[in-house]
């Protein structure tokens, strides 16, 4: 990994819906693909309440027909089961060049919870992994949940870590496919915290894992709307 490559950071500071975030994602991911020596991107929002599908996720996660769900469904191309949105979520999507960071996924996904565990430590808490699973728990609650994919080494997706969010949507499926793992968010330790809070020490771990300097977009990176 090379320290402080340039980045350019896409943030929202409304709830966006799923397909908005995840156009603007193949959009900087084709990006990269046509022109590899460009910057890293960054996306960092929270969602309208949804629900994702990893692309080989089962059905059999759902508490809910499918074909009448309570929230918007959408089976998407990163790996892992089915996860819940909501206001509340920090979601972070990197649009990196892997080639620059190690040329590994499972490196990545490693590099990703260690951002977590990174922010949890500036909160005084001690976050953890479990041998065999991929996301970051606490006490036993599942905080983060991280599920990306990757063409010609160029990511997409990332981590979803639940600050203040409302977690009743999550009672509709079975989190991550882990019928014995249930989730948590910050606020249930940190009772003063909220998302806009943790928005720049995400960031700033985020930087500091991947060797980045994040800057805002401006015209000239062309027009992404969120």
């Amino acid at each position: 990994m090379s320290p402080n490559l340039d980045a350019i950071l896409f943030e929202a500071t409304v709830p966006v819906p799923f397909e908005r975030a995840w156009a603007v994602q193949r959009q900087l991911q084709q990006r990269l693909l046509d022109y590899p020596e460009g910057p890293d991107t960054v996306v960092l929002l929270e969602h309208e309440p949804c629900y994702t599908l990893g692309r080989g996720a089962s059905e059999a996660f759902l508490r809910f027909d499918p074909a009448a769900p309570p929230l918007p469904l959408h089976r998407i191309d990163r790996g892992g089961e089915v996860t819940h949105h909501a206001p509340g979520q920090l979601v972070l999507y990197p649009v990196l060049n892997l080639q620059r960071h190690g040329a590994d996924l499972h490196l990545y996904l490693r590099q990703l919870e260690q951002v977590v565990i990174d922010v949890m430590a500036g909160l005084e808490l001690q976050g953890e992994r479990i041998d065999g699973l991929t996301g970051v728990w606490l006490e036993g609650r599942k905080l983060a949940a991280i599920g990306v994919g990757a063409r010609r080494w160029i990511s997409q997706h990332g981590l979803a870590l639940n600050v203040d969010c409302d977690l009743a949507g999550f009672a509709a499926v079975v989190p991550c496919g882990l019928r014995d793992r249930p989730v948590g968010r910050l606020v249930d330790w940190r009772p003063q915290l909220n998302a806009q809070q943790l928005r720049q020490p995400l960031l700033d771990a985020f930087a500091s894992r991947f060797g980045l300097v994040l800057r805002p977009s401006n015209p000239q990176d062309g027009v992404f709307k969120l």
